[in-house]
Formats: structure tokens, sequence, C-alpha cells
């Protein structure tokens, strides 16, 4: 296996052009308001009320990374309901997507990759790396370390602690923004709307 840890070993993207970044939205899970205390009385309501804060702040035209675990429940249906988000949307992977390397086969992310994309993702590999406010950064669904567990899972597909800022979502933390070289972006963090990336930008400036 490749080593992960050197920033040009990733696939490079092009994060000058964000303007919001996400994860763990969850839509159609019926248990992840009560896993991850959301306040919402059913499903139905949650995913009407991420629709609302997402459209609310995010124009047809701007452009958002979403970092994973996108969609649950009966997933013929609940990302389909995606395709109402505003924005051109990047997907890349969470353990809990149908195309994640993590947790699928090849057969399987073969056969879902086209339901994705029917609903206006554009899917990007599991770790990505680029420059945004003239820092160099990564971003990936996992943390270098930290989990919901009390043991990190799918370490093989995490990026390694090199010193790099990295943007990341799974923990379902609800502490918001940065600590240290880590910035959770989940929806649980950020009043279930996605982060702008000014907030990325004004904490990149202060690892300067």
């Amino acid at each position: 296996m490749q080593a992960r840890g050197m920033y040009d070993d990733y696939p490079q993207f092009d994060f000058s052009a964000v303007d919001f970044v996400t994860s763990d939205t969850h839509f159609g899970h019926a248990r992840i308001s009560e896993l991850a205390s959301r306040p919402f009385s059913s499903v139905e309501e949650m995913d009407a009320e991420l629709i609302r804060r997402w459209n609310e702040i995010v124009a047809p035209g701007d452009v958002v990374l979403h970092l994973g675990d996108l969609a649950l429940g009966t997933i013929q249906e609940s990302v389909p309901l995606t395709a109402q988000l505003n924005g051109h949307r990047f997907l890349v992977p969470g353990n809990h997507d149908r195309v994640s390397p993590a947790t699928q086969t090849t057969q399987a992310i073969e056969r879902f990759t086209p339901l994705y994309e029917g609903a206006g993702w554009t899917i990007l590999p599991e770790i990505i790396a680029g420059t945004r406010s003239g820092q160099r950064i990564l971003a990936s669904h996992y943390p270098y370390f930290g989990d919901t567990e009390d043991k990190d899972r799918h370490t093989s597909h995490r990026p390694t602690d090199r010193g790099m800022p990295l943007l990341h979502g799974h923990t379902h933390e609800r502490s918001a923004g940065p600590v240290g070289r880590h910035f959770h972006v989940g929806v649980d963090a950020f009043g279930y709307a996605p982060v702008p990336l000014t907030l990325v930008d004004a904490w990149l400036k202060e690892l300067r």
C-alpha cells in the first residue's frame, strides 16, 4: 500500500473555488437524531430542515465540498432527496456512503455511483490535497485521530498526520471549528448548515 502521508501523494483539488464545506448530514437516517442528539422529532423533519438551512445560505452557483456520510436509510430515496440542495456539489466519501472504498466493494461503488451522480454529486477520492489562502491543506471524512467509538476505525483510510491542516467530519462533535490542525466541519457543530470557507480562511491565517 502506498504510504499516506506526503502532500503530493494525494489527489489534488482546487480548494480556491470552494465556498462552503460540510459533512455528516445523514439524510434519511432515522436514528441519527437519537445517536447524535439532534433536535428533530422525525427523519422527515430533519431532512426538510437540513435542506432549508443549506439552501438559505448556499446559492445555486456556489461550490460546496461535502466530507462524507451524506445519506443513509433507503438509499434509493435518501440520495435523490439531496438533488434539492443548491450549489455545485462535491463528495469526499465517508464510511456510511455507498461509494466509500473503506466500507464498500468495487462492485458496490460502481453500482451506486450513478445514483449519486444523478443527484448532482461529483465523487472525489477519500483524501484530497490542495491550497487555500496560501496554505497547503488536506480534506477527508476522517480526522487524523478520533472517532465516535472508543477505538479509531478505518485507520488505513485516514491521512497520516504530518502537521498539515486537515478539514474533516466523522466525529459528530458538537463543538465548532478547529482544534490545533484539525477543523471539524460536521453539521452537528454548525447549526445543521454548511460552513463558509471564510471561517476556514481565518483559521488558516492563525496557523501561519
